[in-house]
């Protein structure tokens, strides 16, 4: 080499005149150079080496834990669902807790990069390429009820000890980029049985410490077409019989379907007698099937419920999956008269109600699950049913309110006006074939009116501004959408199939 940057360049005479006396005189033989030569090779493979930012190598410090021979130990994998993250981290957190087990919880420095991999193939990477590396462990902050949430372990691996057995533990949770639509867990240990033995106890506390136990959940439909996007914790209502206008009777027959197997769920199975049920609740929109539903949920406490509307239908397979784990368990399948006619997405030909008619088939006599079905269109759903009875054991229509039942909601949800007799008579005479919906509007409105001329206290003349508004021409169309029955003649352009 010359000057800076200049490369010198000569014929082997020149460099064996060169530098032949200076090797001769080498102190070292070459055996000695090819010992410190096969010391520098074991060195730069030594489990727990560094990478040149201090980065302590993955693969050798999970070869440190193992031991000898970890590269021919077996690898055992298992998949849950996506929504059962939080799940399997709290088992694998309480398996870790018991006694005589002890682990230390590590991360991967890029690991949303490596999605694809393998436990097996991470541990062979520094034969291969020793370019993974010890790094933060990922976490994703998933709700577990409808006010919290709980940071759970999305990449991580577990280095476990239970007495003389070493082991390691890779816990993975969805990953989108990868189209890896599912939780892993994947064991690597001496011994297949211990393996086998590990995700069986953890099979077992994750239906133990189930988060979705007594709670009340709807998936939200996913953008594929898979059923199992995201979903959301809901509150539990807490309605009494005095928040539900019914005809006389109605609710009664209702409790019994529902309620009644609950409550006497061992008479029955002593008896023989199936517990899974199905009832349909049909009528106008607006009079109160979703209200109903809600008063049951509030006197079943004890159920887990899963709530299935809109695109979110297509999760029928794990809902039902979940309520046959979760049990006792109710699904919802609110508008089914939406899907009665559409395929499933899979491009088959049968539709998306015939595979709900199949989930329900599906289930155990003993299996303590049923389903409320509701519709706008119970002439959509008779076709369907017809050709698959049994399924639904109760059909109840839910009619629009006569003269009491208007008087008895307008009581209901304008308790606080103090409305007195006169104009309580004047609004139910006015209000023939409206619906709850409706009913529930007009008090609002009344007290939107009573406050905007600054009032405070809302007036029959307020009552009756609502009531006008609503019932004129230029409300056609909100009245439609609040269910009014014969508001779709008024309307011209709009056709029958809308109610």
């Amino acid at each position: 080499m010359g000057e800076a940057g200049e490369v010198e360049i000569m014929s082997s005479d020149e460099y064996r005149a060169r530098y032949g006396a200076e090797r001769e005189a080498s102190p070292l033989s070459m055996e000695q150079v090819g010992e410190l030569f096969q010391e520098f090779l074991t060195a730069v493979a030594r489990p727990g080496r560094q990478d040149r930012d201090g980065a302590r190598d993955l693969s050798g410090r999970l070869r440190e834990h193992l031991g000898a021979g970890a590269g021919e130990r077996p690898v055992v994998k298992v998949a849950y669902p996506p929504y059962d993250l939080p799940n399997v981290h709290l088992a694998l957190e309480r398996w870790f807790a018991g006694e005589g087990r002890s682990s230390e919880l590590i991360g991967m420095r890029g690991a949303q990069h490596h999605g694809d991999l393998t436990l097996g193939d991470i541990l062979e990477a520094a034969d291969r390429y020793g370019r993974f590396t010890v790094g933060a462990v990922d976490y994703a902050q998933l709700p577990v009820s409808p006010d919290a949430e709980l940071a759970c372990v999305s990449c991580g691996f577990y280095l476990g000890a239970e007495g003389e057995e070493r082991f390691a533990v890779l816990l993975r949770g969805p990953q989108d980029e990868y189209g890896r639509n599912k939780v892993e867990i994947e064991v690597l240990a001496g011994q297949k049985e211990f393996a086998d033995r590990l995700l069986a106890e953890i099979d077992v506390l994750v239906r133990e410490l189930n988060i979705f136990r007594g709670q009340i959940l709807s998936f939200e439909g996913s953008e594929f077409g898979t059923g199992l996007g995201p979903f959301r914790f809901h509150r539990r209502p807490g309605l009494t019989r005095d928040d539900i206008v019914l005809p006389d009777g109605l609710l009664e027959r209702v409790e019994r379907q529902v309620v009644g197997v609950a409550r006497r769920r061992e008479q029955l199975r002593a008896a023989g007698q199936h517990l899974r049920r199905g009832l349909l609740l049909y009528g106008p929109p607006g009079t109160g099937k979703t209200h109903t539903i809600r008063y049951l949920l509030s006197h079943l406490p004890e159920f887990t419920v899963v709530v299935l509307s809109g695109t979110g239908i297509e999760a029928i397979g794990p809902a039902c999956a979940l309520a046959r784990m979760l049990q006792p368990a109710l699904v919802v399948l609110e508008d089914c008269d939406l899907i009665a006619e559409a395929r499933d997405y899979g491009g088959g030909e049968q539709p998306l109600l015939f595979q709900i008619l199949n989930e329900m088939d599906g289930l155990g006599d003993d299996t303590d699950v049923a389903f409320l079905l509701t519709t706008n269109r119970a002439d959509l759903l008779e076709p369907a049913l017809a050709q698959r009875p049994g399924r639904v054991d109760l059909a109840v229509e839910i009619p629009l309110p006569d003269a009491d039942g208007r008087a008895r909601l307008l009581g209901l949800y304008g308790s606080g006006l103090g409305l007195d007799q006169d104009i309580t008579d004047e609004v139910v005479a006015r209000t023939e074939g409206t619906t709850a919906s409706f009913t529930k509007e007009l008090v609002r409105r009344s007290v939107l009116i009573a406050a905007e001329r600054e009032s405070p206290r809302t007036e029959a003349r307020d009552v009756r501004a609502a009531l006008g508004e609503l019932l004129s021409d230029h409300d056609r169309l909100t009245r439609r959408l609040l269910g009014v029955r014969g508001a779709e003649d008024e309307e011209q352009g709009l056709d029958d199939s809308f109610e």
